[in-house]
This record gives structure tokens, C-alpha cells and sequence, in this order.
């Protein structure tokens, strides 16, 4: 066994791309978050030899596999403690539509192979105790298919297996395998898996090759597939056959929904004035445009849209969710801070001078260290303006000493338009999903200054548009029948339309079955409730908003985060359903918890 090993010259580029995917924003937060000398880290990224147990270590904390990467000198390979024994999760996604699938078979064959192997093996569903299973499970078996991809379960069992493997224990390890190179991903989904090395299974004639290589990647306990495997495939291979341009196709087979409605999608529907009025105003110097409405509104698909028509207009974009960021960001604000600006950097290929303008954090402070390097680098005189989107930022009001400081100093940025020409090429976009209940000083918030925007549900005229893009035609009856149900949510409609259009189900069938496990949101509603059972309070709350008949007035704190969820509506301080199909689902689920 070698005393040392250190990184190949030409996946050095690559391993240092995995520092911020990972939550860590520069060398000396990953080499305190592994307990080790700054240096040790420097000399691994940068190829320089280190000690073989530290180079397996920081592999680990970056999530790669060592030997991948690892430049050997002797002829074999260094020896280490194989795992024996591995308890493998198969992610089988229950379809609404009938009949069994090719997703189904290749997931029985693999439960039998690993088993037979002497692997514990189990299926996570998408059922809601799903998460105490993969709090267990070594690897990850991810079967996509385009509607596992589409799946509100799936994306939450991904989120939590990526939090619980950026933990020390570095569990659950995800193996995804595909099974259509153009299965449509969401944005989220494709974030979760960055960095993660996925596999094309195209017929039955890859399930021996596929089984077998599984088998000895476990056997030799290794943590993620191999990129010079036949099956192996890259993820722009997937997704770069997606058009850019913003020129709606005149027909198109319906879409299944999940996550960002695509610039090319005739399946989004405007609500004026809203969408002209953000276009308009993100033209403007120092522009600042505030989204708000509860999950699956739409937020994120029209912050892409103004995006998209401001860099049609000359300026830079980048679009950064706060939903993918690790825990660990959330630690302090000079952490937080570093990994924002990192982000940015990193998208617009000026991640290098960052450590520069952070030399004097401990002097001058982290918000002077983030304002010095959008002056001196991202904003320079030379530079077109840039149009930062921030979604999901209420995800910050968890960590209010961070929100504090950073939404004082989005407010503090935007003020600077005002005075100095170069901040006059800052334009941002703010989106958030509930209430600012948090105390903020109402001179440093960014929260009641620029362009509000609050998205409405869709009326019963866009709900009509929809059905005719879906080659349905709907009376008025048949458009008040679903909304009856689901009101006007754009994702909810949207769903039930698409499974009517391919004729799954009818919409008889779908109203009837729709509060059940049969139904086509059942999927759906299983998240919400999943999310509700990790906390006591919110269900408690929402228990006794469907168990009565009249308004509830519930603490604020608990209102906003139940609204925000998109599960209640909010009437003055009082509470109710959103919509008939909560009522009834969460009023049968919640009454006998």
C-alpha cells in the first residue's frame, strides 16, 4: 500500500469544480469541516501528493470515487477493507397509469441479484416513510424514468439522500441509471444529481451488464459508476437537446409536469399584466423585481422567463436556488456569503478571484468582501449589466441571523443604484414562497422596495386556454368540474390535464378517485404529507384547519409556512383549505394520526 497518492493532472479541474457543488465555498472551509491542515487540502487540489488515508478522506468529503481520480505510480492498486455486506434502496416509482413497465422488471431483477449476492435490499416507494430507510442504506439505486422523474416523492427522497450523504458518513452513495436519454428532467432534479455519473439502460439486453457491474462496484465499495462504462452517459447529453430559445412550438404532445415550465413550452400560460410588467421593469438601471406565491405557482418558470428577455437584451443572467445549497452553508454568514458569491463566480468563470477580495473578511467583514467583489470583478467597467434570480430565499428565514445580514445587504446593494452608476448594472429578481416573518428592519429590507409581484391562481379563461393546448375540448361544466376541485393551481390543473389528454383517466374518473391512493395526485399529496410528519406543529396545524368548517386562526408563523407549502389560503389572520382535494385528503389522513 502507497504511503501517498495524489490527483491525475487532467481530473484536477474537475475534482476542484466538486468544492462548491459539495457546500464548500473555498479550500479552508473543507479542510476545517474534515479536521485537517489547509495545506494538506491545497496540495490534493492542486495534484500535489498527499497521505494515502487524507487523499481517501477528502475524496469522500467531495464525493468522488478515489480511484477514479487517484494517479497511481505502482502497476496495482492500493488494498483497502471491502464491504461485505451492503444495504441497497431501489427507488420504484408506483405509476398511476395501468400496466407493468420496463422500470418495474429491471427493479425486481436487481432486487434479486443484489439479494442473492447477500445484500439487504428493500424498495422505497413513494410512500412517506420512505426517509427512515434511506437514513440506512449504503447506496442508492435511482431507476429514472420520465414519470419517476417527474415524481414530487422522488425529488424529496433525492433532496434528503444528498443531505444525508453530505453528512460525514458520506451514506446514501446514488447510482442513477436512465432509462431514455431523453427523459425530461427538472431543474432541481438535474441539480441534486450534478456530479453524479449516470448510466443509459436501453433495453434487456443491458440488464446482465448492468446487474453484474453493480454487483462488483458494491462488492468493492465503491461510491459511485463508472465513466468509461458503455452504459455510461453525461448529463448535456441529456439535456442539450432542450431549445434556448423562447418561440413556443405551434404543437407538441402534452407534457408532463414538474418543476420549470421549459422557455420552448406551449403549456405556459401568462397572466397579464404580470409577465410585460416584469420584462419592462428588468430593463430598468438597478432594477429589483419581487415574486412571491406559494409552491408550484409558477415563480420559478417567470423568474426564467425575465431571465431570459433580459439576456435578450444585452445583460448577463445566472439563476441561483437556495434549495440546493448543503446545510453546512447555512453554518454562519462568512460561509453563506462566500458560497453566494462562489456560485456566481463560478457561473460566470470568476471563481479565481475570489479568495483575493475575501483576504480581509476578519478586518473589514463579509458583506464589504462580497460588495468589493461584485465592484471589482463581476460589475467592472467593462462588463455587461448582470441579472442575478434568487430562488427560493425564504429558505433563509430558518437561519434569521444570516437573512438579517444578507437581505441588508441585497437592500444596501440596491440602494447603491441610486448613487454610483456602477451598481446601476445590478438588476436582481427575488422569489419567495411565503411571508417575511421574520423582523427585519424595514429601512434594510429588500422586501418592501422594487416591483412586487404576486402570482395569482389561474381563472377559469386560462384554465380554457390550457385545456384547448392540451387538444381537450372542454365546456365550461367540465372546466368548473376540475376546478372545483383543484381550483385554479397551475401544477394541479396541469397534472389532471395531461393524464386526461393521454387518456389515463377520465375526468369523472379522475374527480372520484382523486383524494385516494388510486389517483393521480396521490403522489402529490403524499409529499405534503411526508413534509408534514417531519413537523409536529405544521400538521398539528393543518389537522385542525380541514377538521373544521370555518376559517382558523392560526399563530403567523405556522399560517405563512403552511401557505407558502401552497396547502392553505390565507383569509385576513385566518386559514383555510386551499382547495377541495386538501380538504378531503388531509381531512381523512390527519383525523386518524
Amino acid at each position: 500500500m502507497p504511503r501517498s497518492l495524489r490527483v491525475r493532472e487532467e481530473c484536477i479541474r474537475a475534482v476542484k469544480s466538486c468544492l462548491l457543488r459539495n457546500g464548500f465555498p473555498s479550500q479552508k472551509i473543507l479542510a476545517e469541516d474534515l479536521g485537517m491542515a489547509q495545506s494538506t487540502v491545497s496540495h490534493f487540489l492542486n495534484g500535489k501528493p498527499v497521505d494515502y488515508a487524507n487523499f481517501i478522506e477528502i475524496c469522500r468529503g467531495l464525493g468522488q470515487e478515489w480511484r477514479d481520480i487517484a494517479d497511481f505510480e505502482a502497476n496495482s492498486e492500493p488494498e483497502e477493507v471491502v464491504l461485505v455486506r451492503a444495504t441497497v434502496a431501489i427507488v420504484r416509482w408506483r405509476s398511476p397509469r395501468r400496466g407493468s413497465t420496463s422500470h418495474n422488471t429491471l427493479s425486481q431483477q436487481l432486487h434479486q441479484a443484489l439479494s442473492a449476492g447477500g445484500h439487504e435490499v428493500f424498495f422505497i416507494n413513494n410512500s412517506s416513510d420512505s426517509g427512515s430507510y434511506l437514513k440506512r442504506c449504503d447506496y442508492l439505486l435511482l431507476l429514472i424514468s420520465e414519470e419517476s422523474a417527474a415524481s414530487e416523492m422522488v425529488l424529496e427522497q433525492v433532496q434528503l439522500a444528498k443531505e444525508l450523504h453530505n453528512l460525514t458518513a458520506r451514506k446514501p452513495a446514488i447510482l442513477p441509471i436512465l432509462f431514455e436519454l431523453n427523459t425530461p428532467l427538472s431543474f432541481d432534479l438535474l441539480s441534486y444529481l450534478a456530479g453524479i455519473q449516470p448510466w443509459l439502460w436501453r433495453g434487456v439486453g443491458d440488464s446482465f451488464k448492468l446487474i453484474s457491474q453493480i454487483l462488483t462496484i458494491i462488492k468493492e465499495g465503491r461510491t459511485s459508476l463508472t465513466a468509461d462504462h458503455e452504459l455510461a452517459v453525461e448529463w448535456h447529453a441529456i439535456t442539450s437537446t432542450k431549445q434556448s430559445i423562447i418561440q413556443p412550438l405551434p404543437a407538441a404532445p402534452p407534457e408532463l409536469p414538474g418543476g420549470q415550465v421549459e422557455l420552448t413550452s406551449c403549456f405556459y400560460i401568462d397572466r397579464p399584466p404580470i409577465e410585460s410588467r416584469c420584462y419592462e421593469t428588468i430593463a430598468q438601471p438597478g432594477a429589483l423585481i419581487r415574486i412571491k406565491a406559494p409552491r408550484q405557482m409558477g415563480k420559478t418558470s417567470l423568474m426564467a422567463r425575465i431571465l431570459h428577455h433580459a439576456e435578450q437584451q444585452g445583460s448577463r443572467t445566472v439563476a441561483l436556488s437556495f434549495q440546493l445549497a448543503n446545510r453546512k452553508i447555512f453554518a454562519n454568514s462568512d460561509t453563506f456569503l462566500q458560497w453566494f458569491c462562489a456560485s456566481i463566480g463560478q457561473e460566470l468563470g470568476m471563481l479565481e478571484q475570489l479568495p483575493k477580495c475575501w483576504e480581509l473578511a476578519d478586518l473589514i467583514g463579509s458583506n464589504q468582501c462580497c460588495k468589493a467583489y461584485f465592484e471589482q470583478y463581476l460589475l467592472s467597467e467593462s462588463s455587461r449589466p448582470l441579472t442575478l434570480g434568487l430562488d427560493e430565499s425564504d429558505r433563509l428565514f430558518e437561519s434569521p441571523e444570516i437573512a438579517d445580514d444578507f437581505f441588508g445587504l441585497l437592500r444596501a446593494l440596491h440602494e447603491e443604484a441610486k448613487r454610483r452608476d456602477i451598481w446601476k448594472k445590478f438588476r436582481l429578481i427575488v422569489v419567495h414562497s411565503t411571508e417575511v416573518y421574520i423582523p427585519l428592519d424595514v429601512n434594510k429590507s429588500p422586501f418592501n422596495v422594487g416591483l412586487p409581484i404576486e402570482l395569482p391562481e389561474f381563472n377559469s379563461q386560462q384554465v380554457q386556454d390550457l385545456a384547448k393546448r392540451h387538444g381537450l375540448n372542454w365546456s365550461g361544466n367540465e372546466v368548473a368540474e376540475l376546478m372545483g376541485l383543484v381550483g385554479g393551481n397551475p401544477y394541479l390543473v396541469r397534472l389532471g390535464m395531461y393524464h386526461i389528454s393521454r387518456q389515463d383517466v377520465t375526468l369523472d374518473r379522475l374527480v372520484k378517485e382523486s383524494a385516494t391512493e388510486a389517483g393521480i395526485y396521490s403522489d402529490h399529496l403524499r409529499r405534503h404529507l411526508w413534509n408534514l410528519e417531519k413537523y409536529s406543529e405544521l400538521m398539528e396545524a393543518m389537522r385542525e384547519v380541514v377538521n373544521v368548517s370555518q376559517p382558523v386562526r392560526l399563530r403567523s408563523e405556522l399560517g405563512f409556512k403552511l401557505n407558502s407549502m401552497g396547502l392553505v389560503k390565507l383569509d385576513g389572520n385566518h386559514c383555510i383549505p386551499r382547495c377541495r382535494l386538501y380538504q378531503e385528503y388531509f381531512g381523512d389522513r390527519l383525523d386518524c394520526k
